[in-house]
């Protein structure tokens, strides 16, 4: 009867329907809907929404401040939502999401899109030439040959 009751489980969780809670979506910083903690690095300063950082539960160890980007509201009521961040016992500075979208997300999509193909800042640049579209004295005569 046991050797039943555990087919019988096996095949009823095989075969249930999948449901649309079993679906994720992931998104990551530098897309639109992204929330949570930024890495400022060699940003400057970001523009924040209160000059102060926020902080809920003071503890012994004094980490520096984190940066997040937060939906309309979760500053306001940070003593709600602190614990969704994991962030209830740091310094919190929110970022603007003007400065994000127009700031951030652009250069850190690059910074990405750069790290994913191997390519720096410099083999960036060379492959821009100089902008016009014109050879400089040094280049003329350089390239195809002629037939």
């Amino acid at each position: 009867m046991k050797r039943f009751l555990i087919t019988a489980a096996l095949v009823a969780t095989t075969a249930a329907p999948v449901f649309a809670a079993d679906v994720g979506v992931s998104v990551s910083i530098g897309q639109p809907g992204f929330y949570g903690q930024i890495d400022i690095g060699n940003f400057p300063q970001p523009q924040v929404i209160y000059p102060q950082p926020m902080i809920i539960m003071r503890t012994q160890t004094v980490r520096p401040p984190i940066y997040l980007r937060v939906p309309p509201g979760h500053a306001k009521h940070w003593r709600k939502h602190c614990r969704e961040y994991n962030a209830c016992n740091r310094r919190v500075f929110f970022v603007k999401d003007d400065w994000y979208e127009r700031e951030y997300a652009p250069r850190y999509r690059e910074h990405e899109r750069d790290r994913q193909t191997g390519r720096s800042n410099e083999s960036r640049n060379d492959d821009r030439g100089n902008g016009n579209g014109k050879k400089n004295k040094a280049d003329r005569g350089k390239g195809k040959d002629k037939d």
